[in-house]
């Protein structure tokens, strides 16, 4: 729990900090992250479980902690959420067989059968 508290803390006071900085990129990007989980043809919810499977993908702690956390907000349920974190599994998994395949093709031309 305590790291989990200090990553939260950690983005807070980041974003005081750009925020006091008036920072225009900062301001875009929370635009952007308004825009991107306000319901449309997918619920927030629906959205909100796509970044946690994402987050789970890219090994992003911060992403995976406020994502999971703003997906129970908007009604995931636990069950929801597992489900999400095992899309993320299966997909760090399939993409790197996939992209061994034609390493492995890189590395026969390169080195040779």
């Amino acid at each position: 729990m305590d790291k989990l508290k200090q990553i939260a803390r950690r983005r807070k006071e980041a974003h005081s900090e750009l925020m006091k900085l008036d920072s225009k990129v900062y301001r875009a990007f929370l635009e952007m992250e308004r825009l991107t989980y306000s319901d449309g043809a997918l619920p927030k919810k629906t959205k909100e479980l796509i970044a946690v499977g994402i987050s789970v993908t890219i090994n992003c702690e911060s992403c995976m902690q406020w994502h999971i956390e703003q997906a129970a907000k908007s009604g995931a349920t636990k069950e929801d959420i597992l489900e999400a974190v095992e899309v993320g599994i299966e997909m760090g998994g399939g993409p790197a067989t996939v992209s061994s395949r034609f390493a492995l093709e890189v590395m026969k031309s390169v080195f040779g059968e």
